[in-house]
């Protein structure tokens, strides 16, 4: 190769080499602008009661014999 391609080629190269690292600030800078932290939310995070006296997803039917044993009475 001669000196005039070889600078032709490295010119090729550094270009491919901006080329990358432009596309990647420029989606770095998309995804820290449009998708980035937008704070806090305007709606209240209330606690969820989790007592089966407050809750009505934890209340469960009495059973008359101890939980985890089937048979008659708790046998």
């Amino acid at each position: 190769m001669t000196q005039v391609e070889d600078t032709k080629a490295a010119a090729k190269t550094w270009a491919v080499v901006f080329l990358l690292a432009g596309f990647i600030l420029a989606k770095g800078m998309f995804t820290f602008f449009v998708v980035g932290d937008l704070g806090q939310p305007d709606w209240a995070y209330r606690p969820v009661k989790d007592i089966p006296a407050e809750s009505a997803y934890a209340t469960y039917e009495v059973v008359p014999h101890p939980p985890h044993v089937r048979g008659a009475k708790g046998e």
